[in-house]
């Protein structure tokens, strides 16, 4: 976003959800993400999905997808 010189605010106008959801996700509090909305994010930022997501293993050493990282 910061490249893009984009606002949350119009971000969150472009992709159709709320400042606070956006928020989640981008703090990486999300536990999920509809592929829908991703596509909207990918658009809306003109990236693809792994430019958003990071694979890690949590504690346990299961799979987990975090974040969309504050470029």
């Amino acid at each position: 976003m910061a490249q893009r010189k984009m606002s949350l605010t119009r971000l969150s106008q472009l992709v159709g959800i709320t400042q606070a959801n956006l928020s989640i996700l981008k703090n990486e509090n999300g536990k999920a993400i509809r592929f829908s909305t991703l596509d909207a994010l990918c658009r809306a930022l003109e990236c693809q999905p792994g430019d958003l997501l990071e694979y890690v293993e949590d504690e346990d050493g299961n799979a987990a997808e975090r974040g969309i990282e504050a470029e």
